[in-house]
């Protein structure tokens, strides 16, 4: 049996103009210090994407999920997703993470049970409100693995 070699082109090289620069060290600790510098305001920032969420939850008729509204939400939950462990929630983006995996797809989320969808933007509010910030913190765990739990019978529904 014989085969045949392929070589495939590397094309990423001319899509980033060849070879790339060494990483400035410079300006990632001076992005560093940035952000250390507005660190201060990150609970502050934090509601106001939890508010953002609650109101898109409100936004969504009759709770109704498959329309712009239903989008909405996941946007918003897809915001703190990316969010909260900048902010220092790591809690918040792990929870944000599994409601997207339950309203990320137009097809899951139609099928969504809404109390699902509250169980996690309650776990989220609890968390901001109690200051609960890391994944191991006891209340956490219990949340999360509740979570976890029922995420996992729905979407093994699907």
């Amino acid at each position: 049996m014989s085969g045949e070699l392929i070589k495939v082109p590397n094309t990423l090289r001319n899509k980033i103009g060849g070879r790339m620069e060494k990483v400035d060290l410079k300006a990632i600790a001076k992005a560093e210090q940035a952000l250390e510098a507005l660190s201060s305001n990150f609970d502050d920032w934090i509601v106001v994407e939890l508010t953002k969420l609650g109101d898109a939850r409100k936004a969504l008729p009759n709770n109704d999920m498959s329309g712009a509204e239903g989008k909405g939400l996941f946007h918003h939950a897809h915001d703190l997703k990316g969010l909260g462990t900048t902010y220092g929630y790591p809690i918040v983006t792990a929870f944000a993470s599994s409601l997207c995996d339950i309203i990320g797809e137009a097809e899951i989320r139609a099928k969504a049970p809404i109390t699902l969808v509250d169980a996690h933007i309650d776990s989220i509010r609890a968390a901001i409100k109690g200051s609960i910030k890391v994944t191991d913190h006891p209340v956490g765990k219990i949340l999360s693995a509740e979570l976890a739990k029922k995420t996992k019978q729905f979407l093994a529904t699907i």
